[in-house]
């Protein structure tokens, strides 16, 4: 089973779908009179902390021209960890259509956690509680983020966006002319799936479904009453299509069961 090739691109689109939440926060100075001095976009990148980190230490000239802007913002995926209490059936599989319109057999992705962590650097305090109150109101404590996962067969998920916790470290030692950084770590965890290979099915769709009502939780010996049958509306429609259900109730009143390998009243 290992060595069938198949890369749907989920783990890269949830990194850029974690990133392109916070790509759009802009920061605001006023004057005395309350009007707007100027309006910054606050810059986003993907790396660990500790590189720009490093970045604001090296750059301790306050008056250097090529200083990294503050504030900015940086994230990165910190880590990927299975999730059991989303757990389905190994073996529960799923049929959809692909681009083409052809039927294939996909298995129940798996679920997977993953955790990223969003650092905001500011020189100002006030610039950094503008960006942190553009993110809070958004997790209650989590985000719905829609993501395309497979994009053959059109599956997209709504994957939750939860925030565990913020962290604050004001780096700021040394004397007078040492740049000050307050650093937010804000951590997340993206609650996503992971699909595996899918393959062309060679069993039909389900086209009929029928249920045999009971009187009675005692199936042996108690009669059915009603039957219950619904098909598709056209018969000939397939997964992607638009189409609805023709449903039939049959009141029965004998001491037949259907037999699902006979496919007949016994």
């Amino acid at each position: 089973m290992l060595g069938t090739y198949f890369y749907h691109e989920i783990i890269r689109k949830t990194i850029i779908g974690f990133g392109t939440l916070f790509n759009d926060i802009y920061i605001r100075h006023r004057n005395k009179d309350g009007s707007i001095a100027d309006e910054t976009k606050v810059g986003l990148s993907y790396g660990p902390t500790q590189k720009f980190i490093a970045k604001i230490q090296q750059q301790s000239d306050l008056n250097k021209p090529i200083a990294i802007t503050l504030p900015r913002m940086s994230f990165e995926m910190s880590g990927i960890q299975y999730d059991p209490s989303r757990k389905t059936s190994v073996t529960k599989t799923f049929k959809t259509n692909d681009v083409n319109g052809n039927i294939q057999k996909v298995y129940m992705p798996v679920p997977y956690n993953i955790s990223f962590e969003l650092s905001i650097y500011a020189k100002l305090s006030d610039d950094s509680l503008q960006i942190i109150e553009q993110i809070l109101p958004y997790f209650q404590p989590s985000f719905n983020l829609t993501i395309d996962l497979v994009d053959s067969i059109g599956e997209k998920k709504d994957v939750p966006i939860v925030m565990d916790n913020i962290e604050l470290q004001d780096d700021y030692e040394g004397d007078f002319s040492t740049r000050r950084a307050l650093i937010y770590t804000l951590r997340f965890t993206a609650k996503t799936y992971i699909f595996g290979p899918i393959s062309d099915s060679t069993e039909g769709l389900i086209r009929k479904v029928q249920v045999d009502l009971y009187a009675d939780t005692d199936t042996k010996n108690a009669k059915r009453e009603m039957r219950y049958t619904a098909t598709p509306d056209p018969i000939t429609a397939n997964p992607g299509d638009n189409y609805g259900f023709d449903e039939d109730w049959e009141f029965l009143g004998d001491s037949k069961s259907y037999s699902p390998t006979q496919q007949l009243d016994i």
